[in-house]
């Protein structure tokens, strides 16, 4: 699989004789809510509608405050999501409404989403690369406790990783997403997944059934952005999130 940007993406499908408008979504994204990032949430949100993202699920690490407010700022717009640090790796949690305790093991942490009606899945499941990827041992036995994958993440630096998980998702029958993991303005809409509307959380797992994945890879350097976040929160240079 290797997904490419359209230089003009679909805006329209017709099903059962019905027009839908198809919606852009990046469904992986980072504030100044995540350690690791420095974007300012007006900045976040111009760059999303500049861009004509249509959803966007904003999964800081550990927080749904950036997300929260967000939403109060473009509710229609906004997906309020978390990239949840569990025992053996992240999990990405959609539609919710309190924060998901971190450090506990991903079996508390899934019941902790689908105790508030949250979608869960796996962030970037086969990077070898980052110590936060879950990793083939670790997700195979929580397969059949997942809704979905995201079989392709702009900022894994191997595409054979986003292979593997697209392979993993066909033969575990889960739904795929695609998202930038964006941690700066520059990198939102990189990789995107392509749905039918949806209102809901069922609906949102309704319209992933027919969704279309598009993307590209983000240049190695802008793992260097988040690096400089870090030290800069580190070093008082950057304010707190």
């Amino acid at each position: 699989m290797r997904p490419s940007i359209c230089k003009a993406l679909p805006v329209t499908e017709t099903r059962k004789g019905r027009t839908h408008r198809i919606l852009v979504c990046d469904l992986h994204t980072h504030t100044r809510y995540s350690g690791d990032s420095l974007t300012e949430l007006a900045a976040f949100l111009a760059s999303c509608r500049r861009k004509g993202l249509d959803r966007v699920a904003v999964t800081d690490h550990d927080t749904i405050a950036g997300a929260l407010r967000l939403k109060e700022m473009d509710p229609e717009r906004i997906i309020v999501g978390q990239e949840v640090h569990t025992t053996q790796g992240d999990l990405s949690a959609y539609f919710l409404t309190e924060p998901i305790p971190a450090y506990r093991s991903p079996q508390e942490a899934i019941a902790a989403i689908r105790a508030q009606g949250g979608i869960v899945g796996v962030s970037h499941p086969l990077d070898r690369i980052r110590r936060e990827a879950m990793g083939r041992e670790q997700l195979l036995p929580l397969l059949n406790q997942l809704d979905l994958l995201e079989v392709f993440n702009a900022r894994c630096l191997l595409p054979s990783d986003n292979r593997a998980a697209y392979a993993l998702a066909l033969e575990a029958g889960l739904l795929m997403t695609a998202g930038s993991d964006a941690h700066t303005t520059w990198e939102l809409g990189r990789a995107v997944t392509l749905l039918p509307p949806f209102d809901s959380p069922a609906s949102f797992l309704e319209s992933l059934r027919t969704a279309q994945i598009r993307g590209r890879p983000s240049p190695p350097w802008v793992h260097f952005a988040s690096t400089y976040a870090k030290i800069a929160r580190r070093a008082g240079i950057a304010p707190p999130p």
